[in-house]
């Protein structure tokens, strides 16, 4: 993540210096010898990568240097949104100025740090579902919620696209709804570590509510779309922001209802005709959703130079 950038241009390359210094003398850090973001970033293993401590700050690390790194035009251009689904949320953030880099960075590494901790200390999972609705990814929770003890949780968690919800939940519950599927969509367990964007990761969100206590949050000078309201923070409430970024945690990521809900608020202000939409670094996954979204919608990657 981020290598061809940060090889190409010498904006990227201090992007991503200064996030190695940051990350250095890191709980992260240390649990893998000292080696840095970027040779995490760039080497893998993908095991280690796949961390939530890990790849969380790379992540971010990539998607800012990238946007540094696109020509001075682009960059100056007006933003008429951002968005970021999960911790892409965090990114959008600092772009509309709400903190600068390394505090972006330090509050993102902490997420991290808190969800596998959370996911460490519960047998948690996810499990996507293909061709549901969210009444149906209701449904196939209370089947598998049904067929199992009492105490366990299982919650859709994702609202990717149409027809792609990922629920997340008790492991168990989770096994149980890939047959719960049966006759309303296909079901596919996951590869994570946690029950992300479920109740399981509460004991984050607490601590995650500490940390940002002590950011502070400028006002956002672009509109930042929440992935838990599907609708614009509001610029100057911080309070509120931190509220929000905390429920994030244990609520649903509404990513298609918010880019649906930014296309309609383009027809009504007249900004949709002419507007591009461009996905920062790594990959191309966003495209992706915005063609099942809105196949109209164009969406320009930026994945290396």
């Amino acid at each position: 993540m981020a290598r061809a950038w940060c090889e190409a241009n010498p904006k990227a390359k201090a992007v991503v210096e200064e996030a190695d210094r940051i990350f250095a003398g890191s709980t992260a850090s240390a649990s893998v010898g000292g080696r840095t973001l970027s040779d995490l970033a760039f080497n893998g293993p993908i095991d280690v990568l796949s961390r939530t401590d890990i790849s969380q700050p790379a992540l971010y690390t990539a998607a800012v240097a990238c946007f540094h790194a696109l020509p001075d035009d682009l960059r100056a251009a007006k933003l008429r949104a951002v968005a970021g689904l999960s911790l892409g949320e965090y990114t959008a953030l600092h772009l509309a100025g709400a903190f600068d880099f390394a505090t972006g960075l330090r509050l993102v590494m902490r997420r991290g740090e808190l969800m596998q901790q959370a996911a460490e200390a519960s047998r948690g999972g996810m499990v996507a579902l293909i061709g549901a609705d969210e009444a149906q990814a209701n449904e196939v929770c209370a089947r598998a919620l049904a067929a199992g003890p009492a105490g366990e949780c299982l919650v859709p968690a994702n609202f990717n696209a149409p027809g792609q919800i990922v629920l997340s939940g008790s492991i168990d519950a989770c096994d149980r709804a890939v047959t719960a599927s049966d006759g309303i969509c296909r079901a596919t367990k996951l590869q994570v570590a946690g029950a992300f964007h479920s109740p399981l990761m509460a004991p984050a969100a607490e601590k995650l509510a500490e940390a940002l206590a002590k950011v502070d949050i400028r006002p956002l000078a672009a509109e930042v779309w929440s992935n838990v309201t599907a609708r614009p923070h509001d610029a100057s409430n911080a309070e509120l922001l931190r509220k929000l970024l905390v429920e994030q945690l244990v609520s649903p990521v509404r990513w298609a209802q918010s880019c649906a809900n930014l296309l309609e608020a383009m027809v009504a202000d007249g900004s949709r005709t002419g507007t591009a939409f461009h996905e920062l670094a790594p990959g191309s996954v966003l495209k992706g959703l915005m063609r099942r979204i809105d196949k109209t919608c164009e969406v320009i990657p930026h994945d290396a130079p």
